[in-house]
């Protein structure tokens, strides 16, 4: 909380008056940023045209991957370290998290859907699996970062990721 009033210039008895506690202003926090992940995921997957479905795919994996890549400090995501951290003994964070995942989920199997509509994708293809794929990977993508993969072989995941979709026969 020291942190928090240096950096807002608050007092800490403002802090807690707005937000309650610590955990309060954590759940805030966290229920933020998993608000802006899903956003970002809607800025580039919710609409358009199924003719560009593949292409909104390819920019949001790539975007993913390049933000990861960029992320020199290594500091990751809220979201995956909140996650991971508190999920097993935090009900909100878990809830919030499993909101999250299944929103990023259907915004992937619709563009996914759109794709094989289109064409681009194989129609036989379980487009619920392939969104299930492709959020493991990007969601992945963030944890071999932090680790420290080099930024080209986080980007190539991302190309690899995308290769491997399965096209139409033919």
């Amino acid at each position: 909380m020291d942190d928090i009033a240096q950096a807002t210039g608050l007092g800490k008895g403002s802090l807690y008056g707005a937000f309650g506690d610590k955990g309060k202003l954590f759940h805030r926090v966290f229920g933020d940023w998993c608000t802006a992940v899903v956003e970002v995921a809607e800025g580039q997957l919710a609409s358009g045209p199924d003719a560009e479905a593949m292409a909104r795919l390819s920019a949001y994996v790539h975007l993913m991957a390049e933000n990861t890549a960029s992320d020199t400090q290594r500091r990751g995501c809220l979201l995956a370290k909140g996650t991971a951290e508190l999920a097993q003994h935090d009900p909100a964070v878990a809830g919030r998290s499993a909101e999250t995942m299944k929103a990023l989920l259907t915004l992937l199997r619709t563009d996914i859907s759109a794709a094989q509509r289109h064409g681009d994708i194989d129609s036989a293809a379980d487009p619920e699996r392939l969104a299930a794929l492709l959020l493991t990977v990007v969601r992945g993508i963030e944890a071999v970062g932090k680790a420290g993969l080099d930024p080209a072989t986080v980007r190539n995941i991302a190309d690899t990721a995308l290769a491997v979709l399965p096209t139409p026969k033919g």
